[in-house]
Parts: C-alpha cells; structure tokens; sequence
C-alpha cells in the first residue's frame, strides 16, 4: 500500500495538533521574516541557534504540536531537528523535510542568492542521502521544494520515478508550490496520482490557491498552509485596521486572528507557525482557540491582494 497523508490532524479538527512548526526561520541566521533579526538578537552562531531551536521545539511540543516541517535549504535546521529528535525521542510527531533548493549563504545574513533551486535526479539523491543522516527514520514526508511549472520538475520523469520509488518505500511524498502559478501547479501534480500532501501559502492577502487547493483536499491529499502570516505583514499591530478592530473585539493579537482564518478553511489540514521564538510559538496557538463567525471573515476580505501584487511585495522583503 502506497502511503497515505501522514499528518496528525485533517481539516476540521480543533486543538494545537492543527498547527505545526515550521523551521525556516530556526536553521540559519537570515531570513525574510519581518523582524526576524530582532528574534534572533546578536548572537547567531550554529550554537546559539541550536538552543534557541530545541528552545522552541520544547515549547511546540509541550503545546501539543505534532507536526514539524524542515529543508534542506533552510541552513541547519534539518540538522537542528535531528539532534533535538534523538534528545528527545517524542514518540509521536510527524516529520516533513524538503528537497530541490541548496542553501547557499554560508551562514551569511545577506547572501545574494542564498539559495538556488535545483530539481534535478541528481540533487534529489544527494539531498535525501543527507536528508536521511540528519532525520534517520524519522522522516515521513519528503516534499519538492517550490514545485514551478518553470522547473519542470513535475514533468522530469527520471526524478518521478526516483519520487515513485521512495514512496513505494513507505515515505509520503509530497510538494510545496510558490507564485502566482500555485494552482497550475497543483493542478498538474493531481494529474499524476503520486503525491499525499500539498503545501502551499494561503493567507488573508493571497487566496488565489484556494480552489486548487479544496481539490487537492477533496482528492484525499494533505493540505499544508504556509506562510500564514505572510512572512510576519500579518503578526504586528498597525498595518490593517480591520485585522487589529476584530482582534481587539476577540481579546486576541493579530497573529491569532488571522492564523484563525486560516484554519476556518476547509481544506487546511496543518497551518505552519514559523515563530523563532517560545513567545511568538504560544501567540500563534492561541488561533486554536478561536472560533470566527462568517461575519468575521467576511471582515477579513478586505486584506485580500491581488496575486501579483502579493508575490511582488513578497519579493521585497530584506532577509534580516
């Protein structure tokens, strides 16, 4: 039997096993959260980014989160969450890491690029070789990194087969999707019959997937949301009058509020939190808790954007 999608949660469910923790901003000293390089502080080193993950990690876990989401590309943090596992040895999270981009920046914060994408057989290989001695057997999902119809990736049959292959072993395999070809994407990857999750950005300004993406739910895939506070635009107080009004009105932050709306959708299996930190972990969670009305989201329409002009503000942010 091929895998089936190995998240804890389906859409639906309450409770904190619906967010999972994304560790983008954990693995290495720059990224283009806002305000990243204020979580970090002046202390970047492997070391210290090391603790502050298990720092994290601890209080992810503690919580109630069981799902945990790295990269290759994402400096040490496949390395980070593979240390933290054998410490550990939580029983039961899932494990999801990524394949297809290689970082680049040695360890700088602004590294122009700092990474590059690669989906060919040949880095797939390679990058689950290291993927496998960092997260062992841990690993249950193994996903393309930024599936675009620009790489052609979804149309390489020697690394399907290699996809196909590594399935047939018992890894679920999924993809994440990136720009305004989302849709298209996961459109085509549903014409192939070989993937268990989707992973793609769905937030309050970038709706454009949505449709694809109940398909995808609808045809038995996982559905993973990322980059639900649009890369923090959607965390801090002072940008959007009707996000910061219905937050006020629920005694809640902002980046609950609109977490929340996020996990309203009814194809969102698993919402990633990206926190760097224990404190912005626990704001994250608290969108567990809140239930918004149709009233309320219908409030939240208003910070809808156009899809190009999401990924062209997207492209702007400064790695910090």
């Amino acid at each position: 039997m091929p895998p089936r999608p190995p998240l804890p949660v389906r859409a639906g469910e309450r409770g904190p096993r619906r967010i999972g923790l994304g560790l983008a901003a954990l693995g290495r000293p720059g990224y283009l959260n806002v305000g990243h390089g204020a979580d970090l502080g002046a202390d970047r080193s492997p070391d210290a980014l090391q603790a502050r993950s298990f720092e994290v990690l601890d209080a992810a876990y503690e919580s109630g989160v069981r799902y945990l989401d790295a990269a290759r590309s994402y400096g040490r943090a496949e390395e980070f969450l593979g240390a933290w596992l054998r410490d550990r040895d939580p029983p039961d999270v899932v494990v999801g890491s990524k394949w297809g981009y290689v970082y680049t920046a040695e360890w700088q914060v602004d590294a122009d690029p700092p990474e590059v994408k690669h989906h060919d057989a040949a880095t797939f290989r390679r990058q689950l070789e290291e993927t496998r001695a960092n997260l062992g057997e841990r690993l249950a999902l193994y996903q393309i990194h930024s599936a675009t119809p620009d790489s052609g990736v979804l149309e390489n049959g020697e690394v399907l087969d290699a996809l196909a292959e590594l399935r047939a072993g018992g890894v679920a395999i999924g993809l994440t999707t990136s720009g305004t070809s989302q849709a298209q994407t996961l459109e085509r990857a549903l014409e192939l019959d070989l993937f268990d999750c989707a992973q793609a950005t769905w937030n309050l300004h970038e709706r454009a997937a949505g449709a694809a993406l109940e398909r995808a739910h609808g045809a038995g895939l996982g559905v993973i949301v990322k980059e639900a506070l649009a890369n923090g635009r959607l965390a801090r107080r002072g940008g959007h009058p009707a996000l910061d009004d219905l937050a006020d009105a629920l005694g809640a932050a902002p980046d609950a509020v609109a977490l929340a709306a996020v996990l309203a959708q009814p194809f969102a299996d698993e919402v990633l939190s990206g926190a760097a930190t224990a404190g912005a972990l626990r704001s994250n969670l608290a969108a567990t808790a809140l239930d918004l009305d149709a009233e309320a989201l219908t409030t939240l329409d208003a910070l809808a954007e156009r899809s190009d002009d999401y990924w062209a503000a997207r492209a702007e942010l400064a790695w910090n």
